[in-house]
């Protein structure tokens, strides 16, 4: 059997995201001895992202450079991942748990008539058996999964598996394919990006989400300041985005996005069912809201009962006075 592990990159703006990293981590952590191959498609130079991938822990980077891939699609990206599954024979594959990863990833797995384990928050080695941990009932309990044959193929939830500390003395094999890439049916016009600036939500190590105790577009000035002061990203309930306080690219909970962050302050929000699937895992939850009966105390470690207009204020004068 093939010690390989393939590790599919996702690069977002020409820089890798930092679950592509993580996925390195967890294919060192299954196979210890065993070979990562990193892959990268897209249509510009990725000799920069191929060096980031060895410095975190590959081994060897296959390059794809071709003019069907300067938009992702699962046909383009599909066409060019199989053909170098197909030559290098892995042992198992692995990527982040995104909205790419979590569209590319059953294609893939149905071309390969292989399983695949989605959402992946935990792994470990029973003897040479991996055992994989995932969220089931929106979060509420947790199953572990087994490959007994075939492929280990399985997708991580970003912030869920360290990443290797990067090294940038180690070296690795960097090659480029020439992959034809034809017969796409679906072509990008254009792509409309409506995501917020700054820390990508679905990888912030802190985020700051509002509700509709936020009351408006207004309301959540600040939380962005907030957010700022920590370094973190800006997110929202449904509540709040059907609300139009918010775009709906900010929105976490069940049919939005999933997070775990380090620390996630929730502002003015209820707490209901469907936004607590989206974070309920998080490691660290403030809550503050007005309401002590808000159901958001129950799964928070701290909790603030109050204005949240008076105590933003206070909370972001304090923590600048302990950055300076």
């Amino acid at each position: 059997m093939s010690d390989k592990f393939l590790v599919i990159g996702e690069a977002r703006e020409g820089t890798l995201r930092n679950v592509t990293y993580e996925a390195i981590a967890a294919a060192k952590k299954i196979q210890p001895e065993g070979e990562v191959v990193g892959v990268i498609c897209g249509d510009t130079d990725q000799e920069s992202q191929a060096d980031e991938m060895i410095y975190y822990g590959a081994d060897k980077v296959i390059t794809i450079k071709h003019d069907n891939l300067k938009a992702y699609t699962s046909e383009g990206y599909g066409q060019a991942i199989l053909s170098v599954i197909k030559e290098e024979a892995p042992f198992g594959i692995v990527m982040g748990h995104t909205s790419v990863g979590k569209d590319l990833t059953p294609k893939l797995a149905s071309k390969l008539e292989s399983g695949l384990v989605s959402d992946v928050v935990d792994l470990e080695l029973e003897g040479d058996t991996p055992v994989f941990t995932r969220p089931i009932y929106s979060g509420k309990a947790f199953e572990k999964k087994t490959v007994t044959s075939g492929l280990t193929f399985f997708t991580i939830r970003p912030n869920n598996v360290p990443a290797l500390e990067r090294d940038e003395s180690r070296k690795g094999e960097v090659i480029t394919k020439d992959i034809d890439v034809a017969g796409i049916r679906t072509v990008i016009k254009d792509v409309i990006r409506k995501a917020a600036e700054g820390v990508d939500l679905s990888e912030a190590n802190v985020i700051v989400a509002g509700g509709r105790g936020v009351k408006s577009e207004e309301g959540f000035k600040p939380l962005y300041e907030l957010a700022e002061v920590l370094g973190g990203a800006v997110g929202a309930s449904r509540g709040a985005c059907d609300a139009e306080y918010c775009d709906y690219s900010l929105q976490i909970g069940q049919t939005g996005k999933v997070v775990t962050p380090d620390l996630y302050i929730a502002v003015g929000i209820s707490g209901a069912i469907q936004h607590l699937a989206g974070m309920s895992n998080s490691k660290v939850i403030v809550a503050i809201n007005k309401d002590p009966e808000a159901n958001i105390f129950n799964v928070a470690d701290y909790g603030i009962v109050g204005d949240l207009f008076e105590i933003l204020p206070l909370l972001i004068e304090d923590i600048k006075k302990m950055k300076q």
